[in-house]
């Protein structure tokens, strides 16, 4: 097209440009000039502002998010340490595989033995998940009897529970998502023990937060699972397993389930305390 008078000539607008604009990336003779062609094109002219005031809408929702730390999964320290178990998962695959091919033909048997610890630590989450999940289902619809010591009682909650799993515990304070404690209980969890401490927001919904003993090692990399109407996020750390669990959408339980685990990051590291 031909440059709006008073301007020289130029190169013709394209999408790019229009697409610059939308984006508040031009400015001086560029921006004048795509100005004046959508004050010549009506109709191109509310399109680019309706996608104007979309991406601005947009940026809005997004500005609280991108303003949050960085999730402790992303975290260098973590990541290397993913990579470091990885590469030493990959080592021990191979001498598995150099101790069949030693064993001829009775390795096979020896094959169905070894045991990859990425796959182990995935099994272990799973479990945690697969657990927190039948507690939530079997006590989240209780009406008088939710939680064995209710919140009332949140310093001697936390110091019980603390002492039957044998780590400091806190009950996350998850008052910023609306949520406020409800109270715990103490529950099996096939050898050992584990904890539950349930939460609960203006309108009745319900989540609860579960930690029992676990295999693995850390697997601070959070695992979705969705059964049903329930999901969970699930995580390993320093031999316990931990999840959120409730009935809302990803994205709702992700945020919270983040808060959890640097709740529990920020507990003081203590004797672990003796077992009755």
């Amino acid at each position: 097209m031909n440059a709006p008078p008073g301007f020289p000539a130029a190169m013709p607008i394209g999408e790019d440009e229009l697409q610059a604009y939308v984006d508040r990336r031009l400015s001086g003779e560029r921006l004048a000039l795509v100005e004046a062609h959508l004050a010549a094109h009506p109709d191109l002219g509310q399109q680019v502002a309706a996608d104007r005031r979309l991406r601005d809408a947009l940026r809005g929702q997004l500005e609280a998010k991108a303003n949050e730390p960085v999730p402790a999964r992303l975290r260098i320290a973590n990541i290397r340490a993913g990579k470091r178990a990885r590469l030493g998962g990959s080592l021990l695959r191979i001498a598995a595989v150099v101790a069949i091919f030693v064993a001829g033909a009775g390795g096979g048997w020896y094959a169905a033995t070894l045991q990859n610890p990425a796959s182990t630590r995935a099994a272990s989450t799973a479990t945690v998940a697969q657990g927190a999940t039948a507690a939530y289902r079997t006590f989240v619809v209780e009406v008088a009897h939710p939680v064995e010591v209710d919140a009332r009682q949140e310093a001697h909650l936390v110091q019980w529970l603390s002492r039957r799993l044998g780590r400091p515990l806190v009950a996350p304070d998850l008052a910023k998502f609306g949520y406020r404690l409800m109270g715990g209980r103490l529950l099996p969890a096939d050898s050992g023990q584990a904890a539950q401490f349930m939460y609960d927001d203006q309108s009745g919904k319900r989540i609860t937060v579960y930690v029992r003993q676990a295999e693995g090692g850390n697997e601070t990399a959070f695992r979705f699972r969705r059964e049903g109407d329930t999901s969970s996020f699930a995580w390993i750390d320093q031999g316990f397993g931990f999840a959120v669990t409730g009935m809302a959408a990803r994205e709702e339980l992700l945020p919270i389930a983040e808060a959890v685990y640097r709740g529990f990051e920020r507990v003081e590291e203590t004797p672990a305390p003796r077992r009755n």
